[in-house]
């Protein structure tokens, strides 16, 4: 793949991804300041320079009737208390320092995926968007989801790398390094600024 991607801010969306209250505190320790203080960055640069943002968070409905006890890594949401509250209340709402607008659209989703059983590919393909920046929590979870479906979708792919996080920082780094380029471009929050002004 080429070093750069063309870039149409008309025809971008930049995505916000499961950057939820408890999740962020959960998945950034120490670092949650930087960590809202470049996302907030690129959510403002995008904003002004006329790209569509758009937040997706995981949300379920009172006693998780949407998670199957098939599903390994969400099954252990619903069984578990204290993980159950990370997606009820205050701690499931997006982070207010990085708060949506009320021209950002919000989607809801019940699996990793941005796409699976929502409609956000409606909500692009209407304004015409081909072109997609990624960033949120975790890496290997809603970020690897979503990447793999665009891809496959023939969106052109960005990939904020220091505005993802992850409870394996191995795997995030394989992810970032290795995996990430293959499919489009990774860059930096300052990076990414830089590149649409």
């Amino acid at each position: 793949m080429s070093n750069k991607l063309e870039f149409d801010p008309a025809r971008t969306a930049l995505l916000c991804m499961d950057c939820q209250t408890a999740i962020v505190s959960a998945y950034t320790g120490d670092q949650q300041d930087e960590f809202l203080l470049r996302s907030a960055g690129i959510l403002e640069a995008a904003r002004n320079r006329g790209i569509q943002v758009i937040y997706v968070q995981v949300g379920f409905r009172p006693g998780f009737p949407e998670i199957s006890s098939r599903n390994l890594l969400l099954n252990t949401i619903k069984n578990s208390p204290e993980r159950r509250q990370m997606f009820e209340g205050a701690a499931r709402e997006i982070h207010p320092k990085i708060a949506p607008t009320k021209n950002d659209p919000i989607v809801t989703k019940h699996r990793v995926s941005a796409f699976e059983g929502t409609d956000l590919d409606l909500l692009l393909r209407a304004k015409e968007i081909d072109t997609l920046a990624l960033f949120g929590i975790a890496t290997s979870g809603v970020v690897l989801s979503t990447l793999t479906h665009a891809f496959d979708t023939d969106y052109k792919l960005f990939v904020i790398k220091d505005c993802c996080a992850d409870g394996n920082p191995e795997l995030h780094n394989a992810l970032i390094d290795r995996y990430f380029p293959s499919r489009g471009q990774v860059t930096t929050a300052a990076e990414f600024e830089q590149m649409i002004k």
